[in-house]
């Protein structure tokens, strides 16, 4: 191995809200959701290439199928690496953690080039909103207690802060308090990063880098007081991880991928 080869940064791949359906040509508000899907991935390998990790962080099924599951499961096979899955609020947790198990990405906590990864359940059966259960505030301090010395991502669905949109504040993360409270006490934490708002979002919390990303179907008007969607291209968020604790992150979108969306509908 060369120098440079070992000073490489580590890279990694968020992937959230592909809303797919059993139905290969399952659609939402317009969009086919597997169609969209497979034009992020196209740009991402024609952009990026290969990643070292791929973190989806929910909504990975509209309809919580496990055949939507393993579409998905599938269409990340044009990678060759490790993926890890986390539910949102429209996917079936129990489907979701039988068809991840089978394609290896059920783990919740990854070591890898000099960081470590942390993924979180933050489903509520039934409801779109969003809570870390106690043994997902358990999980989440004794992981990073045992790592203490690695900077850490630590992922999950619902949006911990909020965003400056009316509508979407009812359904974040409903224990946002006690999240924080953990994550306070671990200054290793550098990034918390979400899905679920279908929107790039960028901000600082006490030296911790928040982000959200754009979902790889449908994209939600940001900072609309009702439901709205926007006429963007769908896309996904890019990292490089360095072993020195400092990262870069970019966010990318299909932007050749054609599509007639539904921008009067009221809801998804």
């Amino acid at each position: 191995m060369t120098a440079k080869e070992s000073t490489r940064p580590f890279r990694v791949l968020q992937l959230t809200d592909p809303h797919l359906m059993a139905r290969a040509d399952g659609d939402l508000l317009g969009v086919r959701t597997l169609d969209s899907l497979r034009a992020v991935i196209s740009e991402v390998l024609k952009t990026h290439g290969q990643p070292d990790l791929i973190l989806a962080t929910g909504d990975l099924a509209q309809d919580g199928s496990e055949e939507a599951y393993r579409v998905f499961g599938d269409c990340l096979r044009a990678f060759s690496c490790p993926s890890l899955w986390i539910a949102g609020n429209h996917d079936h947790a129990d489907n979701l953690s039988r068809v991840a198990a089978k394609f290896h990405a059920g783990a919740r906590h990854a070591v890898e080039g000099g960081w470590q990864f942390v993924m979180l359940d933050s489903s509520v059966p039934g409801k779109v909103y969003g809570a870390l259960a106690d043994s997902e505030l358990a999980f989440l301090a004794d992981t990073l207690e045992k790592h203490p010395d690695l900077p850490a991502v630590v992922a999950l669905h619902h949006h911990p802060v909020d965003i400056g949109s009316d509508w979407m504040e009812k359904i974040g993360l409903t224990n946002r308090d006690a999240f924080w409270q953990v994550v306070d006490r671990f200054p290793q934490v550098k990034v918390v990063l979400w899905g679920h708002i279908h929107q790039e979002h960028e901000r600082d919390r006490n030296g911790v880098t928040l982000l959200a990303t754009p979902s790889t179907c449908i994209q939600f008007t940001a900072g609309s007081s009702r439901f709205a969607v926007e006429d963007r291209p769908p896309g996904y968020r890019w990292f490089e991880f360095h072993d020195t604790g400092h990262f870069t992150t970019e966010v990318r979108r299909a932007t050749e991928f054609q599509f007639q969306l539904d921008q009067n509908s009221t809801g998804y």
